[in-house]
């Protein structure tokens, strides 16, 4: 093991029984210009049922890295958005949502790269969880993807989903272990978004190998604060 994973286990690492002084709790969503024209995507209950078979859904579970010209429908979005992010109840101090994360905290905050939905001009996107909406960035798509290694999957999908974490919603509990827990976490949503794409024909690619700081500085993230931490690719198949 390198040195720096060890590093990293060490840090993290905790005693049984161990517990951290709480710091003041963040805000469970980032604020946002309210300026900017909102999106509202259609709402959960609104969207149409979909009958599987969930062992079949799991054996059928696969990474896919091509996709049809096919566009996903504004509805598929907001429901691959609602599976992999949803609000299900929400206060001022606390969001549970359609995926598991340590203590609650959910720090996870969801970009979306649109490159062929209907309806939706191509270009940068964040999603809003709470309102379940959209808001345009002032961010070069393409030189988003050009940060993937895999940037051909990218610039192939419908939408690729971007998430990163903010990470000082899961160290004000967690202290160093907080790192841990936020890759954990972005497992969960991912595997939420592959067994969600596959009941609409689907497919999906996670996207784990891209330029971090350089992401990071285009996104305008704050890296002590804020980093990417995994993304996936989504067509239609």
């Amino acid at each position: 093991m390198n040195r720096a994973a060890q590093e990293f286990l060490q840090e993290s690492s905790w005693e049984s029984g161990q517990t951290v002084e709480k710091i003041n709790k963040p805000n469970v969503q980032l604020s946002f210009d309210r300026s900017k024209k909102m999106i509202i995507l259609p709402e959960p209950e609104l969207l149409q049922d979909h009958e599987v078979n969930f062992l079949e859904l799991i054996e059928l579970r696969s990474t896919l890295r091509q996709y049809s010209d096919i566009p996903l429908s504004l509805k598929e979005l907001s429901y691959l958005l609602w599976c992999s992010q949803g609000v299900k109840a929400a206060n001022e101090n606390m969001t549970l949502r359609t995926v598991p994360s340590a203590g609650a905290c959910h720090s996870l905050e969801t970009y979306i790269i649109m490159n062929n939905v209907e309806g939706l001009e191509a270009g940068m996107y964040r999603f809003l969880a709470i309102e379940h909406a959209l808001i345009p960035l002032e961010i070069n798509k393409d030189d988003i993807i050009g940060c993937f290694s895999t940037f051909r999957v990218v610039e192939n999908s419908a939408v690729s989903f971007l998430w990163s974490t903010v990470i000082e919603r899961l160290s004000y509990k967690f202290g160093s272990r907080a790192y841990r827990y936020a890759f954990l976490d972005a497992g969960h949503v991912c595997e939420n978004l592959y067994l969600a794409a596959q009941t609409i024909e689907a497919g999906v690619c996670p996207l784990g190998a891209f330029a971090d700081k350089k992401i990071n500085s285009l996104m305008n993230f704050v890296e002590e604060k804020q980093f990417m931490i995994y993304g996936a690719a989504v067509g239609k198949i």
